[in-house]
């Protein structure tokens, strides 16, 4: 079982009010209570069935889920891609500020990026599955875990894909396990 780390509290707390503090200016995010989305970011991580040494976050936004798995998740390197400059900028001050070595702020799509294979791989509500499957193909292999951050009704857009799905009040965290040459239209 994966533990949270004694200054988890202080680590989000700090969060929190540089979230705040950026919001205001940078309208960064429409969450009101960000203890919610930080609880929702770590829910998962109760399912995982191991500590991975490599992880991607893709479309990181204002930092739910990326920052708080790897406040958690130390000793995994996480590289985390978002393209929007505000929010790149905000996520490489936050990465800074609480000094999250185990970060790279990677401000462009993945895409876009030299691909490399990942043992976790995970997004919060950005896109189909499938498409984000397809964006990320370089970035997995057979071994890889895809975590998913959806909605209450994303069994449509599994079909012909292994995953297995925790479902949590109107949110549905999806673990995928993913063929390197899995095709698009399968």
């Amino acid at each position: 079982m994966i533990e949270i780390p004694s200054d988890f509290s202080e680590q989000t707390a700090k969060f929190t009010q540089i979230l705040a503090k950026f919001n205001r200016v940078h309208s960064l995010t429409n969450y009101k209570n960000f203890d919610e989305q930080i609880s929702d970011s770590i829910s998962p991580l109760k399912w995982l069935k191991f500590y991975p040494e490599t992880a991607i976050d893709v479309g990181s936004g204002a930092g739910f889920p990326a920052i708080f798995l790897a406040m958690i998740l130390k000793d995994c390197r996480w590289w985390l891609f978002e393209p929007n400059a505000k929010k790149s900028s905000f996520l490489s001050y936050v990465k800074a500020e609480l000094n999250l070595k185990n970060v790279s702020v990677k401000s462009c799509k993945i895409e876009a990026c030299e691909p490399f294979v990942a043992q976790l791989i995970t997004s919060r509500a950005l896109m189909k599955t499938k498409e984000l499957l397809k964006i990320c193909r370089g970035f997995y292999d057979n071994e890889t875990q895809i975590l998913l951050y959806k909605g209450s009704s994303v069994e449509g857009e599994l079909d012909g894909l292994d995953a297995q799905i925790y479902g949590v009040k109107n949110r549905n965290y999806v673990f995928l396990n993913v063929k390197r040459d899995w095709k698009e239209n399968e």
